[in-house]
């Protein structure tokens, strides 16, 4: 049986009267935001479902800028951010949406700028986040653990490459979830780690050949 944690019981520490609705939204802001790993020049929130339904009045639209913004779920700044001065320096616009495929309170985010991503994520209840698909791959990142993303090319050989960098520094994998297009095509690996990994160990997975993005995605305070 799961144990129930601290933040089962009394929720995250956080701005906004939901911690599904506002402080979810923050976090999956900022997780996303993360990912993105640049700034983008507009950003498309796409809401479904009780998201879409509720979330204005529960703030989720604001923590979803909010956090993509960079701001902490308790940043008092949440509750005016479409005032101000970092909102400004950023397209943005929303859509809601019903899809009952998707969870309650799901989210698109559509990052444009020097390049584009799309990231679809949920937020499962007290402040618990996350995403489930980048671009055309799943995935599975809760924000829980320091995260290695890579999409690549799917050739024999390459999960060994990687996870054998990893494991001469000695570091555990909690999880790794692989995805492709399709055989040969492009692939992702989605890798959970127990420890961080050391700058010199990122530029050698950039330097695999067909690497085609690395993104190094730190946990999320909690």
């Amino acid at each position: 049986m799961r144990q129930s944690s601290l933040i089962d019981i009394i929720s995250p520490v956080m701005v906004g009267p939901s911690s599904s609705h506002t402080a979810g939204a923050v976090r999956l802001g900022l997780l996303a935001r993360n990912v993105y790993d640049a700034k983008p020049e507009k950003v498309i929130f796409k809401l479904y479902n009780s998201y879409a339904k509720t979330g204005k009045g529960h703030g989720t639209d604001k923590g979803l800028l909010a956090g993509v913004l960079g701001l902490p779920v308790d940043d008092v700044r949440i509750k005016d951010i479409f005032n101000s001065e970092e909102a400004k320096n950023i397209q943005y616009e929303f859509e809601y949406l019903e899809d009952f495929n998707r969870h309650p309170n799901a989210v698109d985010f559509i990052f444009e700028g020097d390049f584009n991503l799309f990231i679809a994520g949920d937020s499962i209840g007290a402040g618990e986040v996350v995403i489930r698909k980048i671009n055309d791959f799943t995935v599975k990142l809760a924000g829980k653990y320091d995260t290695l993303i890579l999409v690549y090319k799917d050739l024999p050989g390459m999960i060994s490459r990687v996870t054998k960098l990893i494991q001469d520094e000695n570091i555990n994998i909690a999880s790794l979830h692989c995805d492709r297009t399709s055989k040969g095509d492009k692939a992702s690996m989605c890798i959970c780690l127990d420890g961080k990994l050391d700058e010199n160990i990122l530029k050698q997975v950039e330097q695999i050949p067909d690497m085609y993005m690395v993104r190094y995605v730190k946990k999320l305070e909690s």
